[in-house]
């Protein structure tokens, strides 16, 4: 296999063998502390333009399957790993990960020190990358980042009849796990692109809306704040990730970037009410301020048991709820699960009588 190289934007170069697609990416290097999943995380448009480090020393012992995949079309701009599996051992296996990389047309790098990467990571910050057939000494100009939600986002209206309550799912990024997880508990979904007016929504005539995961800068959507305030208003909503982070925004709280972000299957999160500890699966760069939430209009529901960040909220008038976790978790564990069940309750609890918008 071909030499290459990882060249960081700080100037740290790491050496290992090009897979994938030939051909160089340039990318955000964030690192993911999943130790399964690895089909679900390449194939989830949160990680639109990223580079994802994977931190379990081998990946691809068990191929890549049929069913696993979160979207259509990769968006990734590459991956970085260390052991490389090109003898992959289970039944359902239709491909190596490297030939999954190469027909997706994503670069990877593999037999790289991951745990010196990561450790670099961890004490820099998420920092722009360069993978390569050589280091190189200049990096890229900056250019600015697009809107990654206008990519990935569905550009049709999509129905899933079922014999339940009917759900719109707002999709900014989805991860098909969610709109699985909504059939599972019977509901029929319509999936409307991110730019979809409350008109249009009225129209769909939903019982309940739910706000999707998706990549980027939450900021990037600022124009339709007062439109998801609106649909919010109207609709019993849950949000998840950036869904949580958008419905905050709409009332008038903060985000900001950590230093380098949540990513894995196994993030501690204190639910407050219980004072349990549900072991999360989590994809995100940014986070809800806390001082900036009015707690006169949202109750904190969850926190990050390392950071303390917020993970959750709940409002005190509206049937609206939001999570900064995965509850469908694909991969990761099924600890949340129950916030899809409680959702639909929800729904149903309230029937037919719609609550008047204040």
């Amino acid at each position: 296999m071909e030499q290459g190289y990882l060249t960081l934007e700080t100037g740290e170069v790491f050496e290992g063998f090009l897979i994938g697609a030939d051909k160089d990416s340039l990318g955000e290097v964030v690192f993911n502390t999943s130790m399964t999943g690895y089909q679900e995380i390449i194939t989830d448009p949160s990680y639109a333009g990223q580079i994802i480090t994977f931190c379990y020393p081998i990946i691809g012992n068990y191929g890549v399957n049929a069913h696993d995949d979160e979207c259509i079309f990769p968006v990734l701009a590459g991956v970085v790993i260390g052991d490389l599996c090109e003898t992959p051992s289970h039944y359902q296996s239709i491909e190596k990960f490297s030939e999954k990389l190469n027909s997706a047309g994503v670069t990877g790098l593999a037999g790289v020190d991951t745990r010196l990467l990561v450790k670099t990571i961890r004490s820099r910050g998420t920092v722009k990358g360069y993978i390569g057939k050589s280091p190189i000494t200049e990096f890229p100009m900056a250019e600015s980042e697009p809107c990654w939600v206008e990519k990935v986002s569905t550009k049709n209206v999509q129905f899933f009849t079922n014999n339940g309550p009917h759900v719109v799912l707002i999709d900014y990024g989805h991860k098909k796990s969610i709109l699985t997880a909504l059939l599972a508990e019977h509901c029929a979904v319509t999936l409307v692109p991110y730019n979809t007016p409350l008109e249009k929504i009225k129209a769909l005539n939903p019982d309940g809306v739910v706000l999707s995961n998706g990549p980027g800068d939450p900021m990037d959507l600022q124009n339709w704040f007062a439109e998801i305030k609106k649909i919010t208003e109207h609709y019993p909503t849950l949000g998840i990730c950036l869904g949580h982070q958008l419905i905050a925004l709409s009332y008038g709280a903060k985000t900001e970037k950590l230093l380098y972000g949540h990513r894995g299957g196994n993030h501690p999160v204190k639910e407050l009410e219980t004072g349990k500890v549900k072991i999360t699966a989590q994809n995100h760069s940014y986070v809800v301020v806390d001082h900036s939430i009015d707690h006169n209009v949202f109750d904190i529901t969850y926190r990050n048991v390392n950071d303390q960040s917020i993970e959750g909220l709940k409002h005190k008038t509206y049937p609206i709820q939001t999570v900064q976790f995965h509850p469908e978790a694909h991969p990761g564990p099924s600890d949340t699960a129950y916030i899809f069940t409680d959702f639909i309750h929800q729904i149903a609890s309230l029937g037919e009588t719609r609550y008047a918008v204040k």
